[in-house]
């Protein structure tokens, strides 16, 4: 009997699932809405229904079906258990064993970000590797860490928050986190245009940057582009995304780093700015780290997903 699986990424505003097969070739992608309202109580009711209706339109049995993978934002544990996932509404309890009773399938769960890194690693641009971390640069920073091809999530699924290490004191806006100095404020798409925004206060160079609106693609296109002005942002993002990481590296020993988000459509001109850094800062043990753009994009998830039941 040829077996199948579903690949489920939980987010925000949208749920991607995807039917593989047991080769782990993409069947069918499709998205159903995330309906946060009410503490998030019909996500996972939303996601069984739509699992049970694809299989009657494929018309494959549910014997046929080894499991269903799933990411979702916040920490979650080795045993499938949420602990918190805020933007969903979501308090502490155990996904796997929901869905398994709403679904009639077998269920492995896991962090969003980390869930991305083991697509990467399976079938994207961390193909090759086995210790490899994902960064992924959108409006915060991500983070996924693979160690001898297994995801590090940590005691209650928390590991991998790169986006949070701590890497400049005195810094008085707030975190989405609650905190101060973290490095998202900086390497995000949002921090680099808090950066470009304090570089063109700071400074009277003529840039294309002025009169117009900032982000972090514009910031980028004006490097392309030789001005000067955006050459610094990009440089004052690349020694703290490349410290941030060498921070990383010291204690995981990755042979790749995988770039991913909005950020990394920039492409490669990135790592001209953060890999100098990180060789400058990072222990000799990690120098050798390559640098790779992820390639999956918003099919990461589904991805990472269906390899946790593909093992």
């Amino acid at each position: 009997m040829k077996k199948y699986c579903f690949g489920v990424d939980i987010g925000g505003t949208t749920v991607k699932i995807g039917l593989f097969d047991e080769t782990g070739n993409v069947l069918d992608k499709w998205e159903i809405p995330t309906r946060t309202e009410e503490e998030g109580k019909n996500i996972l009711p939303d996601i069984a229904k739509s699992l049970s209706g694809k299989l009657e339109e494929k018309q494959i049995s549910r014997e046929a079906v080894t499991g269903v993978g799933l990411g979702a934002p916040g920490p979650i544990d080795k045993n499938g258990i949420v602990h918190k996932a805020v933007n969903l509404g979501w308090g502490v309890f155990s996904i796997k064993d929901i869905l398994e009773e709403l679904c009639g399938l077998p269920v492995r769960a896991g962090n969003d970000a980390n869930v991305a890194a083991l697509g990467e690693m399976w079938k994207g641009g961390g193909q090759g590797y086995r210790n490899l971390v994902l960064v992924t640069l959108g409006t915060g920073v991500g983070g996924g860490v693979i160690v001898n091809g297994e995801t590090l999530s940590g005691s209650i699924g928390a590991g991998g928050e790169i986006g949070h290490i701590h890497i400049q004191d005195g810094e008085e806006d707030i975190c989405g986190c609650g905190n101060h100095g973290c490095l998202e404020q900086y390497a995000s798409a949002t921090g680099i245009v808090r950066l470009a925004k304090r570089r063109l206060k700071a400074t009277d160079e003529e840039s294309v940057l002025r009169g117009s609106e900032v982000s972090a693609k514009a910031v980028f296109d004006a490097v392309k582009a030789g001005d000067e002005v955006a050459i610094q942002i990009a440089e004052e993002f690349g020694e703290y995304l490349g410290k941030g990481l060498a921070a990383v590296a010291t204690v995981v020993n990755p042979e790749a780093f995988v770039i991913g988000g909005g950020v990394s459509k920039a492409g490669e001109i990135l790592f001209s700015f953060v890999e100098k850094n990180y060789k400058k800062y990072v222990f000799h043990g990690s120098r050798d780290a390559v640098f790779r753009l992820a390639t999956l994009g918003n099919d990461a998830g589904i991805y990472g997903a269906a390899k946790l039941i593909l093992k």
